[in-house]
């Protein structure tokens, strides 16, 4: 019997695997999906209206599949194609399935996991029996173990529930793109769930703008305690209470004004202090559950300052590694093993106060949670965060965190007393409240973040006993709009809601940044004007799809059909019969969906004298020439770049943001709050935020434009200035010469990206599978291989140091050393050019199989030897 090949999705996973598989296995890895639906055609939003409104009754529907890479009016027969630059990868898999007896696949267990396991069995192709399909939910001996003793055959279900909303997505968004880019703005695009989640920022934007700001005044009096009863601070000052006041003469003490919260200051510096009364009232924390996708996203946010997608790469980093379960889960479900090995720890490790009598269970609280799986834990507990040997210290906090809150998980409640304490200081009454800790319980693995005045320690004060007034204060406040989304918070959104499960969070949070329908500041969400516009065209048009209900019910139809309850062709139907027809409205040029049309200002075009508009685009707020819809022959095509004013925030909270609202210019026409632009040193343009409001003002006077205090760099291209400024993709240089486009990557560090060479047109290496050739390109991880008609195609690949030979004179002078490195390593395979983060340089690489050969530039002469170790983890042995 021959050797069995196992496939996995990374080559982490692999290496991993590899160690509990004995010799008579080979594991190679997919890298991912190596097969997706054809990639679509753009045509014109006429055209696609044409095709849609007649695909049912004519061979439209044969354009419509070559448009969109699927047919929904033929049994959603789809056309599929190996991924752009996974070819190679694709022949490697064939030829090793060949020579091996049986076929495992090892992907990941959710969905996506399985619609990968079903594409490798097409593709592979020969005798189904000899494909076997093997899930897991955490690498692990045991689990690799038993995994492999009950192996089974990729389940339909979950793939066509996969495929379901893989196909939904595909035709909502091919179709919403043109009619967006046709009716609002070019460079738009559309989707079935992140128009959702954009719908929720732009909400909230709403409602924060619609806010109505009060300013109000709060007093506190600063008491101490009489003689030696207490401990001081120093020998000469003793510790000061902060009480509020709370009432007064009988009445909530609501103060508005500075002079009447100056009044009442003045009154209460005559009273006397009196201690009334003294409640203490026990009270018990329990701990949480163990983390789910989302709950572990909102708490590496709020505890370890991390985005959603570096949390979800280091959660894959340290599954891959063999030291946590599968992170992407939407359940608090625990195994037993699990819960009896963290009891076994406790019991080893902690008194037995701090273990319960009997486990503690936890109550999945998502919607449509999937209860077979299991909540994010660490595989071993008895492998604590300081044996984890980390190269990056983010993955080894990360891990601290779940480690902590799974053990946590498993303690008794924490018990604290809560002591209120009531002044009595003749017509007013002062409150002030604290809390004693009496038992940590699982506080002491997993410690409260609460910071504030309700945490602190209180002395036990006597009813009528006088307190000393140490000092009076009266705050101005203002009452607090609604939270802006933080990413982690629009996660718990869409969770609470039903929309998106764990494998689309990231993917949603991303999306909605790069269109540019939010922007991320202070780590809070804020719509964009042309957010706001897309929501309401789809909210006229599309009523159904931007529904949260709906949204959260196609989930649940998603769920059933994976659960083999639901037929997803009839899912589909149902769904795509509605929004086609919608479409076709949507999409007629007269009665259609409402255009994105400009606002007339009273600004003159610097070039022609005609006035200028206000446009709105997916790169923002300009002002363009309203000769542009011109002819030809006298079309003005001056545009006019402006600087949003942005407020610089030291401190991020619901109160700064009020009052920032407070003080903002109001629009005149409809009272909605304006936004601030500067249009050069001595004019700034306020344009009301409300997109369907025509209201703007000019403002004359002196301004700073931008206002640069940043760093300089020297461009490369023309030798002006480059100016640091930040982005949807974050913070790059950017030069300041109009003219020159050139920018720079901001890397980690702060280090400022060396300049990139210019592009080497290689016409003699042809795409894999497309009519395209290839590009030699300079980026942020050294030199590559392109399509030459990127974005629309994405191929990708290193270079062979051989292909660079015959472009010598191109090549940018410090690459020159690469023309002298080994085009062969010693057993005569050709050697590629790749880029090691680690050492910040490029090398050359060979690879046969499981050999792997490498060669450094050192000293001026190439040196063979071991490459360096990838970044990241070592696998648990």
């Amino acid at each position: 019997m021959g050797k069995s090949l196992v496939i996995v999705e990374s080559p982490n996973k692999a290496s991993t695997i590899k160690k509990y598989l004995g010799k008579d296995f080979i594991v190679k890895s997919s890298k991912g999906h190596i097969r997706d639906l054809k990639k679509g055609q753009f045509i014109s939003l006429k055209q696609l209206r044409e095709i849609v409104a007649d695909a049912g009754k004519t061979d439209s529907a044969q354009k419509l599949v070559e448009v969109i890479g699927v047919d929904p009016y033929r049994d959603w027969q789809a056309k599929y194609e190996i991924v752009d630059g996974k070819r190679q990868v694709v022949n490697d898999l064939q030829k090793a399935a060949s020579d091996s007896h049986l076929v495992y696949l090892a992907t990941d267990m959710d969905r996506e996991g399985e619609a990968i396991a079903w594409h490798l069995q097409e593709v592979l192709g020969g005798d189904p029996d000899r494909f076997r399909r093997v899930v897991f939910n955490e690498i692990t001996k045991n689990a690799i173990t038993s995994a492999f003793a009950a192996p089974d055959h990729v389940n339909m279900d979950r793939v066509r529930a996969q495929q379901a909303r893989r196909f939904l997505d595909r035709v909502v968004g091919f179709e919403l793109t043109p009619l967006l880019i046709a009716k609002v703005a070019n460079r738009l695009s559309g989707g079935r769930v992140q128009s959702v989640a954009v719908r929720l920022v732009v909400e909230r934007e709403r409602e924060i703008r619609a806010f109505d700001v009060r300013e109000y005044w709060e007093l506190f009096a600063y008491l101490t305690r009489l003689g030696k009863q207490d401990q001081t601070v120093t020998d000469t000052e003793p510790a000061t209470y902060k009480f509020q006041v709370v009432k007064y003469r009988g009445e909530d003490c609501s103060l508005e004004t500075k002079e009447e919260a100056e009044a009442l200051v003045s009154e209460l510096s005559k009273t006397t202090f009196i201690v009334d009364s003294f409640e203490k009232k026990p009270t018990k924390s329990s701990p949480s559950p163990p983390f789910t996708t989302s709950t572990l996203q909102q708490a590496a946010s709020t505890r370890l300052g991390f985005n959603v997608r570096k949390t979800m790469r280091l959660a894959q980093n340290l599954y891959e590694a063999g030291y946590i379960s599968y992170m992407r889960t939407d359940s608090t479900n625990l195994s037993e093993e699990a819960v009896s090995n963290a009891r076994s720890f406790l019991q080893s490790h902690y008194e037995d106060k701090y273990v319960p009598a009997s486990p503690n269970r936890y109550q999945t609280k998502a919607r449509a949670a999937q209860e077979a799986h299991e909540a994010i834990r660490p595989t071993d507990v008895r492998f604590t965060p300081q044996e984890l040997q980390a190269k990056d210290n983010d993955q080894r906090r990360l891990y601290e965190l779940i480690w902590r809150r799974f053990v946590a998980c498993q303690m008794t409640p924490a018990e604290y007393l809560s002591v209120t304490t009531r002044v009595k200081a003749n017509d007013f009454q002062l409150i002030i409240r604290g809390r004693v800790v009496v038992f940590d319980g699982f506080t002491r693995v997993y410690p409260s973040t609460s910071k504030g005045d309700e945490t602190q320690e209180l002395p036990e004060f006597q009813v009528g006993e006088e307190l000393l007034r140490h000092s009076l204060e009266k705050k101005q406040r203002f009452t607090k709009p609604p939270a802006r989304y933080s990413e982690a918070s629009l996660v718990r959104e869409l969770e609470k809601r039903g929309i998106g499960r764990p494998s689309t969070y990231v993917p949603i949070i991303t999306t909605i940044q790069e269109r540019g329908y939010v922007s991320l500041r202070n780590k809070r969400f804020s719509a964009e004007r042309i957010g706001e516009i897309v929501t309401d065209r789809l909210k006229e048009n599309f009523q159904n799809l931007m529904e949260y209900e709906f949204t959260a019910d196609m989930e649940k139809e998603l769920d059933r059909i994976s659960l083999g309850e639901k037929q997803w062709r009839d899912v589909l139907n149902g769904y795509y019969d509605d929004f086609a027809q919608r479409f076709v409205r949507a999409a007629d040029f007269e009665t259609g969906m409402r255009k994105n049309n400009p606002i007339e200002s009273d600004i003159l075009c610097p070039e022609c004298q005609r006035k200028l508009m206000i446009r709105t685009a997916s790169s923002g707020v300009f002002l363009g020439c309203s000769g542009y819809s011109l002819p030809k022959d006298q079309r003005c095509e001056q545009t006019l770049s402006l600087t949003p004013i942005v407020q610089k925030r030291v401190q991020v909270d619901e109160e700064t943001e009020g009052r920032e609202l407070k003080q903002k210019t109001r629009c005149e026409s409809c009272a909605t709050p304006m936004n601030e632009y500067l249009i050069d040193e001595s004019r700034k343009l306020f344009v009301c935020a409300n997109p369907d409001c025509q209201g703007f003002k000019l403002e004359v006077g002196t301004y700073e434009i931008a206002g640069y205090d940043g760093p300089i760099v020297e461009c490369d291209k023309c030798a002006a200035n480059m100016q640091l400024k930040e982005g949807r993709f974050g913070k790059y240089f950017a030069c300041t010469n109009q003219k020159c486009a050139n920018t720079r990557k901001l890397m980690r560090g702060g280090k400022v990206a060396p300049p990139k060479a210019d592009p080497i047109d290689m016409p003699e290496l042809r795409c894999d599978g497309i009519d395209d050739h290839f590009v030699l390109r300079d980026g942020a991880s050294g030199l590559f291989l392109a399509a030459s008609k990127f974005p629309k195609h994405r191929q990708t690949r290193a270079p062979l140091v051989r292909e660079l030979l015959p472009h010598a004179n191109e090549l940018d002078p410090k690459f020159k050393y690469l023309l002298e490195a080994p085009t062969e390593d010693p057993e005569g395979n050709p050697t590629m050019v790749r880029y090691s983060r680690k050492l910040e340089q490029q090398y050359v690489r060979s690879e046969d199989g499981a050999k792997k050969w490498s060669a450094f530039y050192k000293d001026g002469v190439w040196i063979a030897e071991p490459p360096p170790k990838v970044e990241g983890l070592e696998s648990k042995s």
